[in-house]
């Protein structure tokens, strides 16, 4: 986490939590919701404009990357500021990108190591890694399925609606809170 968050939580602790305004999806881009999005449904609904506005500037999306985190209840959130505002997953906390030699990294750009790959109902590939459960990348697919074809990790199926619980996440913290 930055110095300057930490320095920020410190100097305004008590600053209001933010939820729904934040999306990560299933290929690791970030969305801001606004209150239209939000309007139109969950980020992970598929409604039309639900995602919101896809983030582009370069700068904010490392910034988010350097303090994005998860709490005891395995809500993940930014840390902006003195502001923890909440992630709304399209699939799972991480996305990881594959490449050519097998090594693994988030959306983040953090290395991590395969401990297991599941597949879900739909065919979807989440790997299990020393960081926790993300989802592969679309595009690396094929990269995953000739790791699994060599033997490189165990693979098991799942039901994805059963990950959250077992893998300790929390897909959309915005419907947790008892108003919104």
């Amino acid at each position: 986490m930055d110095d300057i968050v930490k320095q920020a939580m410190a100097k305004w602790p008590n600053v209001p939590h933010c939820y729904g305004w934040l999306g990560l999806d299933a290929r690791g881009d970030w969305y801001l919701r606004d209150e239209a999005a939000q309007a139109q449904g969950a980020f992970a609904s598929g409604a039309p404009g639900a995602k919101g506005s896809l983030l582009e500037h370069d700068k904010l999306i490392e910034f988010i990357h350097r303090n994005y985190d998860r709490d005891a209840e395995g809500q993940w959130f930014f840390q902006n500021g003195p502001q923890r505002v909440f992630v709304e997953l399209q699939a799972a906390p991480w996305i990881w990108r594959v490449a050519d030699d097998g090594a693994v990294t988030s959306h983040t750009g953090a290395p991590a190591q395969v401990r297991e790959a599941l597949v879900d109902e739909s065919g979807r590939v989440f790997l299990l890694t020393d960081r926790g459960l993300g989802l592969v990348h679309t595009q690396d697919m094929g990269i995953v399925a000739d790791a699994l074809e060599q033997g490189r990790w165990p693979l098991r199926d799942v039901k994805a609606d059963e990950l959250p619980a077992a893998f300790g996440f929390v897909l959309s913290p915005m419907a947790r809170q008892p108003t919104h």
